[in-house]
């Protein structure tokens, strides 16, 4: 009886746990380009809908709020009923509401569906980073986590060329919703097959790769999510609200760029696809190597503060700086190389992030995880309304501006950030 379990452990490691990951950044890319296609159609979608500039902030308010507010309920029902289950459905609801988009006919309408597609994404990150909890060592989590966002990243990045060069000249912007639709519901089938909660429930994993997973031990959840042990943890909160600004910059990248570059630098369609995306690539790399340098640090040192915080501080310093320069260039290709390294910076922080509530979250990284990421949209909720009435107002410049400062004052809350400081044990 011994024998084989000896056999077992001492075979190579199967591979399962990179495949979940692969199917964990197919899903974070799938998010992203079902957000883009709306943020590179929106030019044409106000044109034929008659939508104006501030009624369409309202549009990605409508879908940023939804998308804050049920966070927390997203990543309870992950803890809940595991991340198989839970993020099947969640991506089958949004995928379908990313094809309904292609029926609105007015701001009003568009509100509605974005409503209830944010309120489908809500559930993707924090259902995905609670199957990662069980997959990936703590070693591996700033990189899982850098990969990850930077799958999300990728897809914002190849859907404005996509969708600008080769859908809505030919098609119109309504088939771009239905062929994004249609993308994520194959998603969700293949996860459904693949997945299990567990490395001990996947009859691909072998004992070596379990052990190498959780050092032998099986881990046990009771369902229950203790969700005063969680909301009473004053470090989460710090992060949590950090990460409302780093969100706010996000969004608005993710959001107006296309737009900016549009009505501020005077792109074409074709212009605008191209170089919407090259920022978007830049964080890209800046996902991967953030996260990949918060690990190595780590493993190096042992000190996860010194892996966690100072290297995402540098990431919001460089985008402060680099900020600047970008908003004031009058040569549009340096504005936009300039923009590439601040959005570098940005995103050189978000893995660590997403790592920091593994690191203190533990087995109910999801609910943790929810909290963080409901604060930090309704971050992208509000830049919504913001951008789109001081770009009226006061032209395009402030709204980016600003974004500088908010990157100094994530930086100064990082500082009180505890990695080590765990909600449990």
């Amino acid at each position: 009886m011994v024998q084989p379990v000896q056999a077992s452990s001492s075979a190579r490691p199967t591979h399962v746990r990179h495949i979940v990951l692969g199917l964990t950044v197919a899903a974070y890319m799938i998010t992203y380009m079902d957000r883009q296609v709306l943020a590179t159609t929106r030019p044409a979608i106000m044109a034929e809908l008659g939508i104006s500039l501030i009624a369409m902030g309202w549009v990605t308010f409508a879908f940023r709020i939804a998308y804050a507010l049920f966070q927390v309920p997203g990543g309870w029902l992950g803890d809940t009923i595991g991340a198989r289950r839970a993020l099947t459905m969640v991506v089958s609801w949004w995928s379908v509401f990313t094809a309904l988009t292609a029926l609105a006919w007015s701001a009003a309408s568009m509100i509605v569906i974005q409503v209830f597609f944010g309120l489908g994404e809500a559930g993707a990150f924090p259902i995905a980073t609670r199957s990662l909890s069980r997959w990936m060592r703590p070693t591996e989590r700033g990189f899982a986590q850098g990969i990850t966002h930077a799958g999300s990243r990728l897809g914002g990045a190849i859907t404005p060329p996509i969708v600008a060069l080769a859908i809505v000249p030919f098609f119109g912007w309504r088939a771009a919703f239905y062929a994004f639709g249609v993308l994520g519901v194959v998603w969700s089938a293949v996860w459904f097959y693949y997945y299990r909660d567990t490395p001990e429930e996947h009859s691909g994993t072998n004992e070596a790769e379990r052990e190498l997973i959780a050092g032998g031990i099986k881990r046990k959840s009771t369902g229950k999510v203790p969700w005063r042990q969680i909301l009473s943890h004053g470090n989460l909160w710090v992060l949590s609200v950090m990460y409302f600004f780093y969100n706010y910059n996000l969004n608005v990248y993710q959001d107006w760029f296309p737009t900016y570059l549009r009505q501020s630098r005077g792109m074409t369609l074709a212009q605008m696809g191209i170089y919407a995306s090259l920022p978007l690539m830049a964080g890209v790399i800046g996902d991967l190597a953030g996260g990949w340098f918060s690990d190595m640090v780590l493993r190096r040192t042992g000190n996860v503060n010194r892996a966690r915080r100072w290297v995402a501080i540098a990431g919001f310093l460089l985008s402060a700086a680099a900020t600047v320069p970008a908003v004031l260039a009058h040569d549009p290709k340096i504005s936009v190389a300039c923009y590439c390294v601040a959005f570098f910076g940005l995103e050189w922080t978000v893995g660590i992030s997403w790592a920091v509530t593994l690191d203190i979250g533990g087995d109910y990284a999801g609910s943790v995880s929810a909290v963080m990421n409901m604060l930090g949209n309704i971050g992208g909720a509000v830049a919504a309304t913001v951008v789109t009435y001081t770009a009226a107002r006061y032209g395009w410049n402030v709204p980016f501006l600003m974004t500088a400062g908010l990157c100094i004052i994530a930086a100064v809350l990082y500082l009180k950030i505890d990695a080590s400081r765990k909600v449990f044990g």
